[in-house]
């Protein structure tokens, strides 16, 4: 008698502990949400307009989230007769990619993206852009366009400065260069944009390749994670170059899902087809 009350005191005192453990765990964080109102409900990229009707193949599949696909989508939307096609990254290999201006890889993963177009993605992509054909990257393919890592495309002298790549997510400051205005239009002083663990660069010292060209630059800084500290202020948000004949325009962060900044990556686009912005 006495041995099964110690039983039950036992197991009591377990589901009190077990109890107590549930009702101290963490709660999730919630969802990051970029508030409306985060550039003072201004337009800070004015619209853009494209010479000719365009045609943007967009990435879809592992590698980036259907959100991350869908807002892409929707920035192409904002350039008056221009069309989006979404493309699933396993048949990039086998698409001939000359039907289109431009290829857009959206936020996500760099290496899920380029593990999903394969060897043949991957070549066929590069051969795109060589031959002249635009090439738009947003954080995950802004990491897939760089040079420092075997799975990227290699189209960008760029590495990044660091290989511990989780730095937060959060809001940050960007200032244009004097280089920006000619591509992203006039803006006046610092705005604001969502950032998610976007790709902080530095040149990767590749002779074959021109050196990119930064549009933006970050003003502010998070380092969570063990991620360096001092990297990011004044490093490339927004970069362009070439690759062959065609171009390359990356985001490390996110315009496209930032209040005010809606036409900040149409403008990409556009130059990244050949264009003159206007």
């Amino acid at each position: 008698m006495i041995a099964r009350l110690t039983a039950l005191c036992l197991a009591s005192l377990c589901t009190l502990s077990l109890t107590g453990q549930a009702q101290t765990t963490a709660p999730k964080k919630p969802p990051f949400v970029v508030p409306p109102d985060v550039n003072g409900l201004k337009t800070i990229i004015a619209p853009v307009t494209s010479q000719r009707p365009l045609k943007v193949a967009v990435f879809s599949g592992s590698g980036s989230p259907q959100s991350s696909v869908d807002v892409v989508v929707k920035a192409v939307g904002h350039i008056a007769g221009a069309k989006a096609i979404v493309l699933e990254g396993t048949e990039i290999g086998k698409t001939d990619l000359k039907a289109f201006d431009v290829i857009a890889f959206p936020g996500g993963s760099g290496s899920g993206q380029s593990k999903t177009l394969g060897e043949a993605g991957l070549k066929n992509v590069r051969a795109f852009v060589r031959e002249g054909g635009g090439y738009v990257g947003i954080c995950a393919g802004a990491y897939l366009a760089c040079s420092n890592f075997s799975w990227g495309l290699g189209i960008l002298d760029a590495g990044t400065v660091s290989s511990k790549w989780r730095r937060g997510q959060g809001i940050m400051e960007l200032e244009q260069t004097e280089a920006g205005p000619a591509i992203l239009g006039k803006t006046e002083g610092r705005f604001k944009v969502r950032y998610n663990n976007g790709p902080i660069i530095k040149p990767a010292g590749r002779a074959d390749l021109p050196d990119y060209q930064p549009l933006t630059l970050f003003r502010t800084e998070m380092a969570e994670n063990g991620t360096p500290v001092g990297v990011m202020v004044n490093s490339p948000a927004q970069a362009i170059s070439t690759f062959g004949k065609g171009r390359v325009f990356i985001s490390s962060p996110h315009p496209e899902g930032t209040p005010g900044l809606e036409h900040l990556i149409p403008r990409g686009i556009v130059w990244a087809s050949g264009q003159e912005v206007k």
